[in-house]
């Protein structure tokens, strides 16, 4: 079991830092260029990987000016989206003073309209039991 840790941890972390270093930005390469350090890590699987993930990469984390975090930020906490929302009053989709059954029943208006006029384009005469919209 140790000789086996013995060969499959060095390669597990050679194969780390060799996807590390070239999935690495450019300007994050410290002291020598990039293609330079994934010869090394190859070349040295151990002392190369070692030493690219020591030295090799600037791991400082670097901030935008003024010190304001950048990147994505969820709607919620974005205050420019949340004015946006108090400026439009919400998009809301029902017209206000417009309750339910109206509304039913502008859209089985609107089917129905739709429905007679695909008969027509289609030159179909209809007329069969399934047809008919329903009775109530």
């Amino acid at each position: 079991m140790l000789r086996v840790l013995m060969i499959l941890v060095p390669l597990a972390l050679s194969i780390y830092a060799f996807i590390d270093c070239i999935t690495t930005d450019e300007q994050e390469v410290r002291y020598i260029p990039k293609p330079l350090w994934a010869i090394l890590v190859l070349l040295f699987p151990l002392v190369g990987s070692i030493s690219w993930l020591i030295v090799g990469r600037d791991r400082t984390v670097r901030r935008p000016a003024g010190g304001a975090r950048g990147g994505w930020v969820a709607p919620d906490d974005n205050p420019e989206f949340l004015k946006g929302l108090k400026e439009n009053g919400g998009s809301e989709a029902v017209p206000p003073g417009k309750d339910d059954e109206a509304l039913l029943k502008d859209w089985e208006e609107d089917l129905r309209r739709r429905e007679e006029e695909l008969k027509r384009r289609e030159g179909g005469s209809g007329g069969g039991p399934e047809d008919s919209p329903p009775k109530g």
